[in-house]
């Protein structure tokens, strides 16, 4: 491969070279700003479900910046040429494990989660290593169903918040809607009538507009930030580890579907930013990284990784490739992951405020399954399998208790009742080996 001169303008669409500073900053921060509310964001709403003090919800939050970082510096700088895709990708804390992370933490509460992160990262390797012979598994017709039930499932959690928090003194209040739609008012407007940094930024500005009317309206409580740490290490083990079988089922096969997600994102981006298809050596890579990352985070009470389709959404744009350039945004990541009163500071958000905010980005979720669903056409057998996998796997989850009868042993419902995605892959992957092919589909 040829090195670019570190002095020439082209140096930004080179995987190697060091572009010129004016233009490094600005195409890192680029970065940063797309994924930050995305490694952020998880962290709170699965604290909020297993009931985390303020302090651990800090560490958490502080844990997904400094994981997010080492993720994408893995992905960028691969080790023994195996761990690690080496293709230009933010990775980090990802929403797309939310609704089975609730389940589970609603249920048996944060040990459990870690544990079953390090067991889904054990499954994510072997689905790396194996990648070649597993993808026939999983076109598109079966991914996007699942992505499309993952952001339905994300829903009903967007409109708690929206409404101020379960159990909050503002929740259902005018205060809590005025602020979320304001919120959300300005996200859609910087979105679809603004261009550039603007738009990339809608939703990090669109908290920001949120936060100072909801600090006017005395809904912030800035009493916790004082007492965090300017400079503080993550220490291993701050949670226990618990290990439940059930869970372990159930976020393992949610493992395998955003492995799949993973390969489409990495597809992306060398599609969009390379003109070529990656490597199988490359997928696995990919995949392998995101395991070895998860099951790290779990010792350090981090969240479950994933590639950040928003900024795979950025290189098909800009064609900018450079890995120095994701390289500055993942240091920038990891510095902040370095302030606990940065993280504090995250966690007086009120939840009215991400909820307004959050809303738009599961509907994004929602929209590219339904994009990968209808590519080449949306057919009888089509319906049929995103029907009736999704009808189960969401209608199961609707109706509580509904696997916790007489004849079926305990783990059923944590592994079946308790997310809709489980059910919704298990039924598109069978339905689309089992439905006749239509010729139009061959041909």
């Amino acid at each position: 491969m040829s090195h670019p001169d570190t002095t020439s303008k082209d140096a930004v669409f080179q995987w190697r070279g060091i572009p010129q500073p004016g233009q490094l900053l600005p195409l890192g921060l680029q970065h940063v700003v797309a994924a930050v509310v995305g490694v952020i964001t998880p962290a709170i709403l699965v604290a909020d479900t297993c009931g985390l003090s303020s302090a651990d919800k800090t560490l958490m939050i502080q844990v997904s910046l400094i994981l997010t970082a080492l993720a994408t510096l893995l992905q960028l700088f691969p080790i023994f040429h195996r761990i690690g895709s080496g293709l230009p990708v933010i990775m980090g804390i990802s929403f797309a494990y939310i609704p089975t992370l609730q389940a589970i933490g609603g249920e048996f509460g944060l040990p459990t989660i870690l544990g079953a992160e390090i067991v889904g990262g054990i499954v994510a390797i072997v689905f790396g290593v194996l990648v070649k012979w597993i993808r026939p598994l999983f076109p598109p017709l079966v991914t996007g169903t699942v992505i499309f039930t993952i952001g339905l499932s994300l829903y009903p959690t967007a409109v708690k918040y929206m409404a101020g928090g379960a159990g909050s003194e503002w929740f259902g209040s005018a205060k809590s809607w005025a602020v979320a739609l304001i919120t959300l008012a300005v996200v859609v407007f910087l979105n679809h009538f603004t261009k550039g940094i603007t738009k990339l930024a809608s939703i990090l500005i669109g908290i920001l507009a949120g936060y100072v009317i909801a600090y006017f309206l005395g809904i912030v409580d800035l009493s916790g930030v004082g007492s965090a740490a300017w400079v503080a290490l993550p220490r291993p083990m701050p949670f226990d580890i618990q290990f439940v079988p059930a869970a372990c089922v159930s976020l393992g096969i949610v493992y395998v579907v955003n492995a799949v997600q993973t390969i489409g994102d990495l597809s992306s981006t060398t599609m969009g930013g390379m003109d070529r298809m990656p490597t199988d050596k490359e997928l696995s890579g990919g995949i392998v990284g995101q395991g070895v990352m998860s099951i790290l985070g779990a010792f350090f009470g981090g969240l479950p990784a994933a590639t950040y389709s928003q900024n795979v959404g950025i290189v098909t744009v800009n064609r900018v490739i450079n890995r120095a350039v994701f390289a500055l945004a993942a240091l920038i990541l990891l510095v902040a992951g370095l302030v606990p009163k940065f993280a504090s500071l995250l966690t007086t958000i009120p939840q009215c405020v991400i909820g307004g905010a959050t809303i738009s980005v599961f509907a994004t979720i929602t929209m590219t399954g339904i994009r990968m669903i209808t590519e080449g056409g949306f057919t009888p057998r089509k319906s049929s399998v995103v029907g009736l996998s999704v009808a189960l796997g969401v209608g199961i989850t609707q109706v509580s208790g509904c696997l916790a009868g007489e004849g079926f042993p305990a783990w059923v419902n944590t592994v079946f009742g308790s997310s809709s995605v489980v059910v919704a892959a298990l039924m598109a992957i069978l339905l689309n080996l089992i439905l006749p092919k239509e010729p139009s589909a061959n041909g």
